[in-house]
């Protein structure tokens, strides 16, 4: 990488940072040195005691902070050269990780990746005061609700002829087993979704609108292949349920965005109860047109047609969701569109409104496709790739002094590659600048120049720019203070 230089390997071997974010440091406290620098004769106990008070007497110039408490300290030794170690705090006391006294007493028992499974980014700061105590209580009420409906399943297979209440109910049971069985498969794609990928929906809601339906289209055709295979009902009716239950595990908490999005007058519940009406509408209509189809001569016992039908629907109905997704004009400010907004800025000095931004905004593409390539929540080692020296990341935390974040740029390809760190404390404001600032540097790029000078010369730009830009934001209709762009917290960095 051009302009980068080198960071010497430390006198003490620690664990990666690999390892802290794989989350195997969760029970490790110590710290490992390398055998070599230690005096001869002292046992492992005392060689850790003395690594440590040697570290502690150096002057630590930067911290990185991981979710998972662990932490990595970086300072110089005798010979200016930058080392490294890894040290684990057994209560996260940084930005984004404290906990209120109530959260602690009820969740202290839990591991932090089922904390992290089940509960919001943020937690307890980013929900209300009653949303564990409500989930408590939401829990058990849904764990009675399933069992009543796995009875009363067992109850209508009979009355339609499988089993009786007057005779045997062992049939009944077990097919009412297996159906519910089905169901619980189709359960664990919800479980999965919602768990490990919460965090998406408030970002890009058309976005992941538009993925489910996608999603659920496969789960169909399992569906449809059932009779063609009618041995392997229930695994190919299990697989079809859990791809649908994944593809409502994304349609659901995006159409929950959407329907806020729409309440402009506070009246969230009034806008879910109208759209409840226009769907069921749409539901009657939708039944009474397929009725039809499968009345029409020839066509149950012709599988092909069936099957031709029913993929020319799926198609219109595809079509027909990217329709109503594109009509869609948000005024917040999420990762697609701030690229949109600072490309605009830094090109022509205006900023689109929100209706022309929302348009040109891609639906479909995912984000790590998009260019410039900018890679966030990075660490020190990940942000100076292997080239390294103590001299390049002092001038770089002379840059960013003022700063909620620090940007490092790779030149090598022939796109430009950015990669951000966030301070403890950063803002989504602090993502919105190194958005603007990545922009800058993909317009004024010149591989002559080093990369600490032109990283200079973009904050400058930035210091001059970014507030007209901030209010060319207000002025377009664009909502500046609730930012849909998160500050990633699997690792943040604090300069001493």
């Amino acid at each position: 990488m051009s302009g980068a230089v080198q960071l010497s390997l430390p006198s003490c071997a620690f664990e990666s940072s690999s390892l802290i974010h794989s989350g195997r440091l969760r029970n490790r406290s110590q710290i490992f040195c390398n055998q070599t620098d230690l005096p001869h004769g002292e046992d492992d106990e005392k060689n850790g005691v003395h690594c440590r008070r040697e570290h502690s007497q150096r002057r630590v110039i930067l911290v990185e902070k991981y979710g998972n408490s662990a932490v990595k300290k970086y300072f110089l030794d005798d010979n200016l050269r930058l080392q490294s170690f890894l040290d684990e705090q057994t209560s996260p006391t940084f930005n984004g990780f404290q906990e209120s006294c109530f959260s602690e007493t009820k969740l202290s028992w839990l591991p932090d990746l089922i904390k992290d499974f089940i509960l919001p980014t943020g937690f307890p700061e980013s929900v209300s005061d009653d949303y564990l105590q409500y989930m408590i209580w939401q829990f058990p009420t849904n764990v009675t609700g399933w069992i009543c409906h796995t009875l009363v399943t067992s109850s209508l297979l009979k009355a339609v002829g499988i089993g009786s209440f007057s005779g045997t109910s062992a049939a009944a049971s077990a097919a009412a087993i297996r159906w519910v069985s089905k169901d619980g498969i189709g359960a664990v794609g919800r479980l999965f979704i919602g768990g490990r990928f919460g965090n998406l929906f408030d970002d890009d809601p058309k976005q992941w609108r538009m993925y489910a339906d996608f999603i659920g289209s496969a789960g169909s055709i399992f569906d449809l292949a059932t009779p063609l295979y009618p041995s392997y009902f229930l695994p190919l009716a299990s697989l079809g349920n859990l791809t649908k239950a994944v593809a409502r595990g994304l349609k659901d908490p995006s159409f929950r965005v959407i329907q806020n999005h729409f309440a402009v007058s506070g009246n969230l519940g009034e806008i879910a109860a109208k759209e409840e009406v226009w769907e069921v509408v749409a539901q009657l209509l939708g039944l009474a047109i397929g009725v039809l189809i499968l009345d029409t001569p020839g066509l149950v016992n012709s599988y092909s047609v069936l099957s031709t039908t029913w993929l020319s629907m799926r198609l219109l109905h595809l079509w027909l969701r990217y329709q109503s997704l594109a009509v869609l004009h948000f005024n917040t400010i999420n990762m697609k569109r701030a690229r949109i907004l600072a490309r605009a800025h830094i090109l022509h000095n205006k900023v689109p409104g929100t209706v022309d931004c929302n348009n040109e905004e891609n639906i479909l593409v995912w984000e790590r496709f998009t260019r410039p390539s900018i890679v966030f929540g990075v660490s020190l080692e990940e942000m100076m790739d292997g080239e390294r020296s103590s001299s390049t990341v002092m001038k770089l935390l002379k840059l960013y002094a003022n700063e909620k974040f620090i940007l490092m740029l790779d030149a090598q390809d022939k796109d430009l590659k950015v990669v951000v760190s966030f301070k403890v404390g950063a803002s989504s404001m602090a993502v919105l600048r190194s958005i603007w600032q990545t922009y800058w540097l993909d317009k004024h790029w010149d591989s002559s120049e080093s990369v600490v000078d032109q990283l200079a010369r973009s904050l400058s730009e930035m210091e001059d720019k970014f507030d007209d830009f901030v209010q060319l934001l207000e002025g377009a209709g664009w909502d500046t203070h609730q930012l849909s762009l998160k500050v990633p917290n699997n690792v943040q960095i604090d300069v001493s």
